[in-house]
């Protein structure tokens, strides 16, 4: 029984966690890009390959999930659903698919944002271990894992303080904020 509970949890964090994005897609899409990483679409790859990873249907005859496991997965699927809502709200128009800045770009440094660095990359990590608790194969796991941890780094870092398009872009604002915070990703 546990185990029916979990994968519908985990089934409806998954919808909850896609429709995070739907009107920020929108509303990013009206407007014009100014400058692009090409290092994120690499890590939209891998992160692609680490969800269709974590995903399949790989498992020894008789695989079932320990129930600590089970309510691992219960317990970080929310979290990570409201921590993507709660950054997308406050990207709004801000928020792209791909690392990019979009023309009269704003640092965000409200909501999510005060306390982690990349709450949607946190939030991605979080549902890839919510089902990698939940459902998956510890193999299958373990390479969703490395392939996902892999790509939110080669996104990330597509706009990162190295990179020349985002340090004028923001100027000293975005210095300052390369020293907080210093939680997750």
């Amino acid at each position: 029984m546990l185990q029916i509970a979990a994968l519908a949890e985990l089934i409806l964090c998954w919808i909850a966690w896609m429709l995070a994005f739907v009107k920020p897609r929108r509303q990013a899409a009206l407007r014009k890009k100014v400058a692009r990483a090409s290092e994120s679409r690499l890590g939209m790859i891998l992160v692609a390959v680490g969800f269709a990873m974590i995903w399949a249907y790989v498992r020894p005859p008789g695989f079932e999930k320990s129930w600590p496991s089970l309510i691992a997965s219960m317990i970080l699927g929310p979290p990570s659903v409201a921590l993507a809502w709660a950054a997308t709200r406050h990207l709004g128009k801000q928020w792209s698919l791909e690392a990019s800045l979009r023309e009269d770009h704003e640092l965000i440094q409200t909501g999510p944002y005060r306390w982690v660095r990349h709450p949607i990359y946190t939030s991605i990590v979080g549902m890839l271990l919510a089902t990698g608790a939940g459902w998956t194969w510890w193999p299958m796991f373990v390479g969703a894992l490395i392939a996902v941890l892999a790509g939110t780094d080669c996104w990330r870092s597509g706009f990162s303080s190295r990179s020349p398009p985002i340090a004028p872009a923001f100027g000293p604002i975005f210095r300052s904020f390369g020293e907080f915070p210093s939680g997750p990703a």
